[in-house]
């Protein structure tokens, strides 16, 4: 049976270096967050996912945390956080904070005693093994490139191992003490009144042994070996023995896990109801990109290539199918490691409001939990820069070199990372039309070119993006919506067309996916229009919906 606590959320994910600055020195803080509650109610979101805002060297924009029972000074102090709880629930607001569970900064005081100190008892925190004949202890990769293993500083030919940056060692969660370590950091923060936490990265906390090495085809470099560290069934040992602890204090916590590459019976795994794990869970499999226009010297992850909605129908009509007696999906576009989603879709289109409407539509009135990335609700798009040296993220220089060995012109390669990459879609959220975005008064960290869109403007415009989110979350929490079953028709191409049911209750909702007019015809005669997005034309139950059209209405 899906557990009730959680499927009314319609979560707001703020990154909060790139919300509001209050302090003037550039970067966003929780005092910022807390003079933008209003704002966030008013929308019409009851949830707030903070993106890490503990004590960081920054190495990983926050997720390499050196102390988690601290506030990054550059975020604002304790009490400003305890301010921010309180603020927060008395406008009904909760707040889930992320959380890193499989790994620390090389900063942090475990680490660091035991790089100094081989009898070090925290030794047993992380990971280590020792070199094979001269070679690292396997062939495994690191998702930032290179291998897994760096050189032990307290040991000869000895390494430990870091699925993410070199500074960013992972935790051995076989150690009790680090599970219980956890747990701990965990229980301090609900004593501060969180009401859950978003797990970063938690189906990488078991690993394989490190005997294996990955199969190379003869390659010699270091190959991404994810069925060795991603998804492995102790995963879930760990995660239920946590989230119970936690539950025992507070039974109704809410629990977003982070499971890039869960496919469905993994996501129906992590989210079963009767194993006390996750409430829901962000895949990244709803998405994939149309590739045949795609430079072959290139990732395709780093070039901007349209969405490929017929994938996004399989997986909806399948997923959705699946889970409906045990958990709801998530339902998103954007998050911080992703292009923000105008930059796949319509971008040669005219009106971007239009897009940003009825991809809204699209996505956040099916069977699920909103989760909308800051800005989205007004239609921001990726950053503009001027400069490589503008992007702080060294993964995207390293593409922008690589696009200009393969004689692409310099700014041509900008371009294509401006438009294909997540620091981009980190850009200061708009509020007002003056220099900084009203986001600061002062330069902000991510300084680049913005859309021409804001806040300010949008809340006197009744047909901004903005209205229409407002106008969208408030049918969202309607029953039908929420609680209603969700039947995707089997429609062309160009259209995305479901029906959500309750109780005799019937609401259609159609979508143009293309810059073209396209025509829905009815089965059952037009009752009432509850949203409409575009140009939309009614003529014996035969509907036209102009470029990028949406339309949800019920029906007799």
């Amino acid at each position: 049976m899906v557990r009730a606590d959680y499927k009314n959320a319609i979560i707001y994910q703020i990154y909060p270096k790139s919300f509001m600055d209050a302090n003037h020195d550039g970067i966003g803080d929780l005092r910022g967050i807390i003079n933008k509650l209003d704002y966030l109610k008013d929308l019409g979101v009851n949830t707030l996912w903070l993106n890490p805002i503990f004590v960081s060297p920054q190495v990983d924009n926050g997720y390499d945390i050196s102390n988690y029972y601290a506030i990054d000074n550059k975020m604002g102090t304790i009490e400003e956080f305890d301010q921010l709880i309180k603020a927060a629930h008395q406008r009904k607001l909760k707040l889930i904070l992320d959380l890193v569970l499989n790994h620390t900064s090389d900063q942090h005081p475990w680490f660091q005693d035991a790089i100094k100190n081989p009898k070090s008892i925290y030794r047993e925190y992380y990971l280590w093994a020792k070199g094979q004949n001269g070679r690292l202890p396997n062939n495994w990769a690191s998702f930032f490139g290179g291998s897994v293993w760096e050189a032990d500083p307290c040991q000869p030919d000895n390494y430990y191992f870091h699925l993410f940056d070199k500074r960013m060692p992972d935790l051995n969660w076989k150690c009790p003490e680090v599970r219980q370590a956890m747990v701990n950091i965990a229980k301090f923060w609900l004593d501060h009144g969180v009401d859950g936490f978003r797990l970063d990265a938690f189906i990488h906390l078991a690993k394989a042994d490190f005997s294996q090495d990955f199969p190379a085809h003869g390659k010699k470099e270091s190959i991404i070996a994810e069925p060795f560290y991603a998804n492995l069934p102790q995963v879930r040992t760990y995660l239920r023995e946590f989230v119970h602890q936690l539950r025992l204090i507070k039974p109704d916590l809410l629990i977003l896990g982070e499971a890039a590459s869960a496919d469905i019976d993994l996501t129906a795994a992590y989210t079963d109801p009767q194993d006390e794990l996750c409430d829901t869970v962000v895949t990244f499999r709803y998405f994939e990109s149309l590739t045949e226009h795609a430079d072959k010297r290139l990732p395709s992850d780093l070039q901007p290539l349209p969405l490929d909605f017929g994938h996004l129908k399989e997986v909806m009509a399948t997923w959705q199918k699946h889970l409906e007696s045990i958990s709801y999906l998530t339902l998103y576009w954007n998050n911080h490691d992703l292009p923000r989603i105008l930059e796949k879709v319509g971008t040669n289109y005219r009106s971007q409001s239009t897009v940003a409407k009825m991809l809204a539509t699209l996505m956040y009135l099916q069977r699920g939990i909103p989760c909308i990335y800051y800005g989205e609700e007004i239609g921001m798009q990726n950053l503009s820069y001027n400069q490589i040296d503008e992007v702080h993220d060294e993964q995207a220089k390293k593409a922008w070199q690589a696009a200009i060995d393969q004689q692409m012109s310099a700014k041509k390669a900008l371009e294509m990372i401006c438009r294909s990459h997540k620091m981009a879609a980190r850009g200061v959220m708009q509020w007002d039309a003056s220099r900084y975005g009203g986001f600061s008064d002062v330069k902000p960290w991510n300084l680049g070119q913005n859309t021409a869109v804001n806040v300010h403007d949008e809340l006197v415009n009744n047909q901004s993006v903005l209205q229409y989110y407002r106008r969208l979350l408030k049918l969202k929490k309607e029953p039908l919506f929420t609680d209603g079953r969700f039947i995707l028709e089997n429609t062309s191409d160009d259209l995305y067309v479901y029906r959500r049911m309750l109780k005799g209750q019937t609401a259609i909702v159609i979508c143009n996916l293309t810059y073209r007019a396209q025509q829905y015809q009815l089965q059952r005669s037009a009752d009432d229009i509850l949203l409409q997005n575009g140009r939309i034309t009614l003529t014996q139950d035969l509907i036209t919906l102009s470029a990028y059209g949406s339309l949800v209405i019920k029906v007799d």
